[in-house]
């Protein structure tokens, strides 16, 4: 059979149809049926190649929902008919240190879905069995591809950072990452603050499950909570005070980025002294945790809000992300 796709050909370039013949499955390997597929920003990315990892022909879609349709000679915990979810990782060593710990994501040998291989922005997709997760029936296939790699990013974040319930939180930001930390963090017991620009998005937070809004003006939040945070995650691709914020954080309280700037951030390392505070930045999350987010997101009715488009209009789609103009995730339906 040949997988058709939707593939940028050079840097940069509008998608186009395209085709390729999938290789014979390597034991640990599965043949997917895309039933849908998030567009994250990340994908843009690699179109563009800002990370100087990209090669061509690319097939982007890492926020992947599918069937499995065949399974490889050593699979043994999928099988045919599954409904199962991929993110942004595609394999990484499994004997590391960092691997054995369940750390997979950070492995010195990771791989990518669509920087090592083809991704989601196909009718079907080849994947390592061992980094396919199977999806709760409480989460809906268009709603799942998200999650695969904004709520697990958001989650992994919230969790390195220390979240466990009845704390105080701080999200900056509300979109496409920030409106699920809203949803993850408040419906995990704490009282959640969101720090935005918009006043609409402030509204939306709120109904998101946020408990207070502060606007944030020239960069700058306009006022300081009452009460300081036990973490505060930045969930924003832009330069922040960082300063102010390490200045909300109560002692041994934690900063974590999980957008990402792209000039280098300064900051005093007195805001940090005097509090034993921490600022972090986080990745994805490796297997277990991605379970444990979809776990979670299924018994606490976490959804992203999504836009819906046909596999055919993927470059409409690419140009609503690239303007900011997506509430907030893009979904593709190939069928």
């Amino acid at each position: 059979m040949k997988i058709k796709a939707w593939a940028a050909l050079e840097r940069g370039k509008p998608l186009t149809e395209w085709s390729y013949d999938p290789p014979s499955l390597a034991p640990h390997e599965v043949l997917l049926r895309v039933e849908a597929c998030g567009l994250c920003h990340s994908d843009i990315h690699m179109i563009d190649n800002d990370w100087g990892q990209s090669r061509y022909p690319l097939v982007p879609g890492h926020e992947v929902v599918g069937t499995v349709l065949a399974v490889g000679s050593g699979v043994s915990e999928l099988s045919v008919g599954l409904r199962v979810g991929v993110g942004w990782q595609r394999s990484s060593c499994l004997a590391c240190d960092d691997c054995l710990r369940g750390n997979e994501n950070c492995c010195d040998r990771i791989q990518s879905v669509i920087g090592d291989g083809y991704g989601g922005f196909a009718d079907h997709i080849v994947m390592d069995s061992r980094f396919c997760f199977p999806l709760p029936d409480e989460i809906p296939t268009e709603y799942a591809g998200p999650l695969m790699c904004g709520g697990i990013t958001v989650y992994s974040g919230l969790r390195a950072a220390g979240l466990s319930s009845g704390q105080r939180v701080g999200i900056i930001g509300v979109g496409g990452l920030g409106h699920l930390a809203v949803q993850f963090a408040s419906r995990l017991g704490n009282q959640v603050t969101v720090f935005t620009t918009s006043e609409n998005k402030a509204e939306e937070a709120t109904k998101l499950g946020a408990h207070d809004t502060v606007l944030v003006r020239n960069g700058k939040p306009v006022k300081t909570p009452r009460r300081s945070f036990h973490l505060i995650l930045s969930t924003v691709p832009a330069a922040l005070p960082l300063e102010s914020y390490l200045n909300m954080l109560c002692t041994d309280g934690a900063l974590c980025m999980v957008g990402v700037p792209s000039e280098p951030l300064t900051f005093s390392l007195f805001p940090l002294l005097v509090k034993r505070r921490r600022l972090l930045a986080s990745p994805i999350g490796g297997r277990a945790q991605m379970r444990e987010m979809l776990d979670v997101a299924a018994r606490f009715g976490v959804r992203p809000i999504i836009e819906k488009f046909r596999l055919a209009e993927i470059n409409t789609a690419i140009a609503k992300v690239r303007n900011n103009t997506i509430r907030y995730r893009a979904v593709l339906i190939p069928h």
